[in-house]
């Protein structure tokens, strides 16, 4: 199951000030041929939703956890407040001109057209999304939100098509195509159920086909082990090496990607 901003079981939390701050915890049991000084290394994220996650070795204990966000405690207050800043830029769409719109991780100018002599349609050209509609109306919106959905759903039905047929010969344990189908989840960008069939979200369409790629990959990593067990994790960075850095960036955007 590939998720939205996954928050983990551990978690510990400190003082800044008069601030209370959480974090998540996760541990990971690091190679032999790791440089010591990385496996022994808190790694500490603070995401765009202000989720503070502290990447750290399998015996870590929690004081000495606490310790190293402490040292670190006014850098992570910092990009808190400056994640939460941004978050109130961040407003529902009103699907006007003018408004942006992604598809695979790209920016396009929404650009609403009202004619009476088309059938109301979504065309993608020249930098702008064009959503033209046969009359004006009171549920102008609601017109133009149904139109976008569609269109993004057909777009992510080929698209999905595309880079599952790339990603398989990367996945030798899958024998034939798997079956996926596109709903819209609010949690999930993908599942994998017990039978080796897919579910992906037509959002993930707006971001690159790198982040398509993982998660694709993450899904059909799933049909050979079913947990997120270290197994699992080491089949996806064989098969995806820098799934960690790709992942970044679509929980970066994943606010952004979903804004309805």
């Amino acid at each position: 199951m590939s998720e939205i901003n996954k928050t983990t079981q551990e978690q510990g939390v400190f003082m800044y000030g008069d601030e209370v701050i959480n974090y998540d915890i996760i541990r990971r049991t690091f190679e032999r041929n790791d440089a010591k000084s990385k496996a022994r290394k808190v790694i500490i994220k603070v995401h765009p939703d202000q989720r503070v996650v502290a990447t750290v070795p399998h015996d870590a204990t929690p004081e000495s956890i606490r310790e190293a966000m402490l040292k670190r405690a006014r850098w992570i207050w910092e990009s808190i407040s400056e994640f939460s800043a941004q978050h109130e830029y961040v407003m529902p769409r009103q699907y006007i001109s003018g408004e942006t719109q992604f598809y695979l991780g790209r920016r396009y100018v929404l650009k609403v057209i009202v004619d009476g002599e088309q059938v109301p349609n979504v065309k993608l050209h020249r930098g702008k999304l064009t959503v033209t509609l046969k009359k004006d109306s009171d549920d102008r919106v609601v017109k133009i939100k149904a139109l976008l959905n569609k269109w993004y759903t057909r777009r992510a039905d080929a698209i999905y098509h595309e880079r599952l047929q790339a990603m398989l010969p990367k996945a030798s344990w899958v024998t034939g195509l798997p079956r996926f189908r596109i709903m819209t989840m609010k949690k999930q960008w993908g599942s994998c159920s017990t039978k080796g069939n897919l579910m992906l979200n037509p959002h993930l369409v707006k971001a690159p086909k790198e982040c398509i790629d993982y998660v694709i990959l993450h899904e059909l990593c799933h049909i050979a082990e079913h947990n997120h067990s270290d197994k699992f994790w080491r089949l996806l960075t064989q098969v995806m090496p820098n799934w960690k850095e790709v992942k970044a960036k679509l929980d970066d955007m994943a606010e952004l990607y979903l804004n309805e």
